[in-house]
């Protein structure tokens, strides 16, 4: 089954991204390409702004390197800007199915994520 499951206490666990209501990218409906199957841990710095790769082609992920302009791709997803309220590690979502961008939720747990990328 690939179907998330709305949770309250995930939404007061999750971090918030402090432009998502100023920038559309995090209400985009497509889903990128599946980079990894775990998230990216990283310490992102309060009021610092960052472009997280929504489409799954950046060559340096987790944020976008902007390859979604290449017109010959043909990809239509645009990277989510993203700013958090505090200083510390946070773990953004790598397989791009997350129903909270930028941040993991879990999704890359769901089967089909796990198979989508061989092991190394």
């Amino acid at each position: 089954m690939n179907y998330r499951v709305y949770s309250k206490k995930i939404d007061e666990i999750l971090p918030k991204n402090l432009l998502e209501d100023i920038y559309t990218a995090t209400q985009q409906k497509q889903l990128g390409v599946i980079y990894d199957k775990r998230p990216f841990k990283i310490t992102l710095e309060k009021d610092k702004k960052y472009n997280w790769c929504s489409c799954g082609m950046s060559r340096q992920q987790p944020f976008c390197d902007g390859t979604h302009k290449n017109q010959k791709l043909r990809i239509t997803m645009k990277p989510v800007r993203v700013q958090v309220a505090e200083t510390k590690e946070y773990w953004l979502c790598n397989c791009k199915q997350t129903s909270h961008r930028p941040f993991c939720d879990g999704t890359h747990r769901q089967q089909h994520i796990q198979d989508a990328i061989k092991k190394y």
